[in-house]
Formats: structure tokens, C-alpha cells, sequence
């Protein structure tokens, strides 16, 4: 999927762990993880707002648009 969640990189800079940012925006840590890892379709706006602001940061801080190769051919 060409969008990467770089959630881990804003944690490391605010030097938080996974714990304790789910526990202040009332995610579970398993989801959390599984949102860290990029196995999740898509993402609520009020989650999103609630990382940013416990951060600081912007969504552009947390996720990244890579386009895929094109296929050869």
C-alpha cells in the first residue's frame, strides 16, 4: 500500500512508548500496534486528532504517501 504509517519515528522524537500514548488517547496497546505496523485499512479522523494532539504533530507527521512501482511491462 503506498501509505506508511511513520507513527513509530514521531514516538521515538517525543521519546513516548506505545503504552503509554494508547493509554492517553484510549486505543487498546493491540490495536495500536496493529496501527503502528500498517496492517489497518484506514484510520477514524477523532483517533487521528486525538495522536496529533498527545504528540504535537501533524497527521503529514505520522503518515506518508509512497507510490508503488509500475508494474513492467
Amino acid at each position: 500500500m503506498p501509505i506508511v504509517v511513520t507513527l513509530d519515528v514521531m514516538l521515538a522524537r517525543r521519546k513516548m512508548r506505545g503504552k503509554e500514548l494508547a493509554e492517553r488517547i484510549g486505543m487498546t496497546e493491540q490495536n495500536l500496534s496493529l496501527l503502528r505496523s500498517g496492517k489497518v485499512k484506514g484510520i477514524r479522523f477523532e483517533t487521528l486528532s486525538r495522536i496529533c494532539n498527545v504528540l504535537e504533530c501533524q497527521p503529514a507527521d505520522l503518515l506518508t504517501y509512497e507510490p508503488e512501482e509500475p508494474p513492467d511491462g
